[in-house]
């Protein structure tokens, strides 16, 4: 039986997937530009995810007594910045998939990628500053939620990023996890809620439940993202399936491994080494399953999620979308079973 939450998303992703085309149709005259900025941006936009990040920010609005289509330019925003982060970080990492094609990077060319990444994120405030439906205190709290979110996820990036340059295998499980609040809850998770619910005319008490909700689900949302990439089958056909370990990323699952003295240096080796030899891949996750990391890190992904219903079921909100978010909250944790 597919998940309520799939079915949410699937109802509206046209909609969104129309709103944020339109930023790219039409906005200029010349074909130069066109050709080097906002038709790859729109060809981006085109080969979309699940869209789940503009959608709860929308569905925030609605928990709260607010209107749906209230919140539409603040996801939009959320959205853009997306595309503008995994346009950057595909360049960082130098991946080559993203959702089943070829990444801007590869197509376009680096410096052509970069700029494209640099416009969407002027978006995210440009999305909102164009709302004329929004009065200007409440734009004002929004794109102060939206300059947090792009901060806080610019130094996950940071500390993901450094790691990898600075091959740090030095690390805790806590350090993981303030690496991926910052990088994945904030702008997954706890902003785009936030911000719905602001734009909803929501209380303070129901702006910082939905926060608190969406920093849990989000980090949840990482670790299963992560523990896809090492051993996904349905969804890692759309993926660079078990490029973490080529790419050498401290994820929660290698960070709690590298703490095992037996497996500590061979480990390290094969993360240090960029291979995508598939038997260096396999043994990787032979030795994350030897020391329990994979199923730590699902267990703490099924912690969270509890932890993120309960403070659900402690606010006052719409039943239907609190069911829904529930749903949300529940696929995270599923999409591994």
């Amino acid at each position: 039986m597919q998940s309520p939450f799939i079915d949410f998303l699937s109802r509206h992703m046209d909609e969104i997937n129309d709103h944020l085309v339109a930023f790219f149709v039409d906005q200029t005259d010349n074909a130069d530009i066109d050709a080097y900025l906002y038709a790859p941006l729109k060809r981006y936009t085109d080969n979309p995810g699940k869209r789940h990040r503009p959608l709860i920010c929308m569905l925030a609005a609605q928990a709260v007594g607010g209107d749906f289509h209230s919140a539409i330019s603040a996801a939009a925003a959320i959205e853009h910045f997306q595309t503008a982060a995994l346009i950057h970080d595909d360049i960082a990492d130098n991946g080559h998939m993203r959702r089943g094609m070829p990444c801007l990077h590869i197509t376009e060319g680096t410096g052509l990628a970069i700029n494209c990444g640099d416009y969407a994120l002027t978006l995210v405030t440009d999305a909102v500053l164009r709302d004329d439906a929004l009065e200007d205190s409440v734009k004002l709290r929004v794109l102060r939620e939206l300059v947090d979110m792009m901060q806080r996820t610019v130094e996950g990036q940071a500390l993901d990023l450094g790691w990898v340059r600075d091959r740090r295998f030095d690390l805790t499980v806590d350090d993981y996890l303030c690496m991926a609040t910052h990088k994945t809850a904030f702008y997954s998770g706890a902003i785009p809620l936030a911000c719905g619910a602001i734009i909803g005319g929501g209380t303070d008490e129901q702006v910082e439940a939905l926060r608190s909700f969406g920093l849990d689900t989000g980090l949840a949302f990482q670790i299963q993202d992560d523990l896809l990439n090492l051993i996904g089958e349905k969804e890692s056909k759309n993926k660079d399936f078990r490029s973490d370990i080529t790419e050498g990323k401290r994820t929660l699952v290698a960070v709690h491994a590298l703490g095992s003295p037996a497996h500590h240096d061979e480990l390290v080796s094969i993360l240090s080494s960029e291979t995508d030899d598939p038997a260096a891949l396999d043994r990787a996750v032979e030795i994350f399953e030897a020391c329990g990391s994979i199923e730590h890190a699902r267990a703490y992904a099924l912690e969270l999620t509890d932890r993120a219903k309960r403070t659900l079921a402690g606010v006052e909100l719409d039943p239907h979308c609190k069911d829904l978010l529930t749903a949300m909250a529940d696929f995270f944790v599923e999409r591994l079973s």
